[in-house]
């Protein structure tokens, strides 16, 4: 039974690498979909070790152990932080973003048991953290949503807000608030999406979240 909106292969991914030291955690759309919100899929897994420049052999390991449970592993994209791997079982694909973040977190993650393993998992307030972040830099229809859901559940974004320019020092609420401005949602959604209703209400989010960074940057 696949956990949360994981796949059968983007789980069992999840289990195999368990066993990788030292461990990795799962972030983003991955661990939202599978472990706190629930709210969509995901077309990919993240997994950071955080505290690490760089990843080193850890490519290798996860290759190795991949292909030794018979799936298929394919490179996209090598560089000393970051790799990205397409795994296959024949069936389906998943890409695995293998990432060295040497940036602290802002919480620790919490450990999580999945298919009889454990592992790491970024708690809902780091990733809307690195969400808010990630606005400054890649404007995708996901993170937007990402960010409502989290929200929604009861992040408190005056909380992520002071603790981003941790992750990020060039973190500011007005940059955020000026670049979600200049964002058309419609045209940002590929066609079949999402209904006229749906897209309604992530337009009506996004100028909420932009008037209350404005608040935020200028209380006065």
């Amino acid at each position: 039974m696949p956990r949360g909106r994981l796949t059968p292969l983007q789980e069992k991914v999840l289990v195999l690498l368990a066993e990788v030291n030292p461990r990795w955690t799962l972030t983003g759309g991955g661990a939202l979909a599978a472990f706190h919100l629930g709210h969509r899929a995901t077309r990919d897994l993240d997994l950071f070790w955080h505290g690490r420049a760089e990843l080193g052999s850890l490519g290798a390991d996860v290759t190795r152990i991949l292909e030794r449970a018979e799936l298929l592993v394919e490179a996209l994209q090598t560089a000393p932080a970051f790799e990205r791997l397409q795994v296959s079982d024949g069936s389906e694909s998943v890409i695995l973003d293998l990432v060295a973040e040497a940036v602290a977190t802002v919480e620790p993650p919490s450990e999580t048991k999945i298919g009889g393993s454990r592992i790491l998992v970024d708690t809902p307030h780091e990733i809307l953290v690195n969400k808010l972040c990630t606005l400054l830099n890649r404007m995708e229809l996901r993170d937007l949503r990402d960010v409502r859901e989290l929200l929604r559940q009861g992040g408190d974004l005056e909380r992520a807000l002071r603790d981003a320019p941790r992750k990020d020092g060039g973190f500011s609420p007005l940059m955020v608030a000026w670049i979600l401005r200049g964002v058309s949602v419609p045209d940002m959604a590929p066609v079949g999406a999402l209904t006229s209703e749906e897209l309604a209400e992530l337009v009506r989010f996004k100028d909420e979240l932009v008037a209350r960074l404005t608040r935020v940057a200028s209380p006065e």
